[in-house]
């Protein structure tokens, strides 16, 4: 197995009517919420909105079939709830249909006997303007790394990816320890991991310039240096380190010292000499960064990745990031040895990222992964000298 992936097996509702959600964690926030703060839907009601297309696979459903679509092996590994849709809820059936019918092994899914599917309610908005995100995590939040271990040794994957920390209750326990452990577990087995956060609550803006403090970022302290790869979008890196080192004022300073600043703060906080090769990275709205170390303890960086796709509309900014380490992973797990040894280019790799993420924004919704093409098409499209000054260009070269 080339990648599996873990937790959060999630179904994303989007309705122009759910204002509930901006009322909840702000506009164009996210938030755990509570599950037994669930809107009050019946499993017929979910039905119906899945079924008239209002419903989308999210957490590995942002990543899982991109990866797939290149032709590399894919596992996913998650809890989906009981019920009367072939042994699944409305939403867990949602999530595996998708995830089966893009070729992803299913084979590791755990029926959770007592909680649903975790479920997201997006206000959808047009254009760039992300509505409110409100989680309720549910099976999610019953996260056992016991349960998933067997997984790991049974398909020996190259890249174990766990979405997201801060998000399950009982992947989350014991300060982020736990996690922790199962992460250096998993890189003792032979594994490259990568995990990364998704904790925001209410407007982001607002929490950068008061300085606030979030406990979920907390958990990152045990965990990021066990991690070989992390990519975080600039708003949490700024959260972060609120968190866990306050004090800086960042309307200060322009937004590329920012940038470059917070890359410096998690490779100097969270780095070891370990003899691993290791990659952290900040996405921003144009692109990324990048930080690399090799495995003699050479490292590079930062470096500004500026994509090279940016062209076209944007549809739905919801998995931007999920979809930009979907690209990432890809390059990575097709250049495994390169990896390893430090020898890899790490900026064809972000540039890669890059790929996806627009691709898959710039997607309909009832279609988000029908752009993806075999790995030697995308990495022909990423080395081509070609400009894409329109989507419609960037879609022809991939046909």
């Amino acid at each position: 197995m080339d990648v599996l992936i873990l937790n959060t097996g999630v179904t994303d509702l989007r309705r122009p009517d759910f204002e509930f959600a901006d009322e909840l964690v702000g506009k164009g926030g996210l938030a755990k919420c509570k599950t037994e703060d669930m809107p009050d839907y019946s499993q017929q009601q979910l039905a119906e909105w899945i079924e008239q297309g209002f419903a989308t696979a999210g957490g590995p459903g942002n990543t899982a079939p991109l990866i797939a679509r290149t032709g590399l092996k894919v596992a996913v590994g998650v809890n989906l709830g009981k019920g009367d849709y072939g042994d699944l809820d409305a939403q867990g059936r949602l999530f595996h249909d998708v995830m089966t019918a893009n070729g992803i092994d299913m084979s590791q899914t755990h029926v959770h006997p007592d909680l649903h599917t975790g479920t997201t309610f997006i206000h959808s908005t047009s254009g760039e303007d992300r509505g409110g995100i409100a989680y309720f995590p549910s099976a999610n939040n019953d996260f056992d790394f016991e349960i998933f271990k067997p997984a790991v040794e049974k398909l020996k994957p190259s890249i174990v990816y766990y979405m997201y920390s801060g998000l399950s209750d009982r992947g989350d326990a014991n300060e982020g320890r736990d996690l922790a452990e199962f992460v250096k577990w998993c890189r003792s087995s032979g594994a490259v991991t990568i995990v990364d956060s998704h904790t925001l609550t209410g407007n982001p803006h607002e929490l950068i310039e008061a300085g606030t403090a979030i406990r979920e970022y907390r958990l990152l302290e045990p965990l990021l240096p066990e991690v070989d790869l992390f990519f975080t979008s600039c708003d949490e890196a700024k959260l972060t380190e609120n968190t866990l080192a306050p004090g800086r004022s960042w309307s200060r300073f322009a937004e590329h010292e920012n940038d470059v600043h917070s890359l410096e703060f998690f490779t100097d906080r969270f780095w070891r000499e370990d003899n691993r090769t290791r990659l952290f990275g900040v996405t921003v709205s144009d692109g990324a960064y990048e930080m690399h170390v090799c495995p003699d303890g050479t490292s590079d960086g930062p470096n500004r990745i500026k994509s090279r796709f940016m062209a076209g509309e944007v549809v739905d900014l919801v998995g931007a990031g999920d979809s930009f380490r979907a690209g990432l992973i890809a390059y990575i797990a097709s250049g495994l040895d390169e990896f390893r040894d430090g020898s890899m280019d790490f900026a064809e790799a972000v540039q890669m990222g890059n790929l996806f993420a627009s691709l898959f924004i710039k997607a309909p919704l009832e279609d988000r992964y029908g752009n993806i093409r075999g790995y030697d098409k995308m990495l022909e499209v990423l080395r081509s000298s070609a400009a894409y000054p329109s989507f419609d260009a960037l879609q022809k070269a991939l046909d």
